[in-house]
């Protein structure tokens, strides 16, 4: 990863980041009734684990980011 300070590019570095606090937003945060800062975090926290070991993404080829991840890993040792 790059971070982009010239600021020729600065929206594409930040659009990743905003897809998926959006997708936290509105898959977890607002469907939960949230009284104090230990149930947000849990909250979060499950929702996290679902996006990366669950759920399956599209750029992916529908695969979940922790079996992407495993299979680049395993592709840079056999190579």
């Amino acid at each position: 990863m790059r971070i982009s300070m010239d600021g020729r590019g600065r929206y594409l570095d930040n659009i990743f980041i905003e897809r998926l606090w959006r997708s936290l937003k509105q898959e977890a945060i607002y469907l939960e009734e949230i009284a104090d800062g230990f149930q947000a975090r849990r909250v979060v926290k499950n929702w996290m684990a679902f996006y990366n070991n669950k759920r399956p993404h599209s750029a992916l080829d529908r695969r979940t980011p922790d079996e992407a991840y495993w299979a680049a890993l395993e592709e840079q040792k056999a190579a």
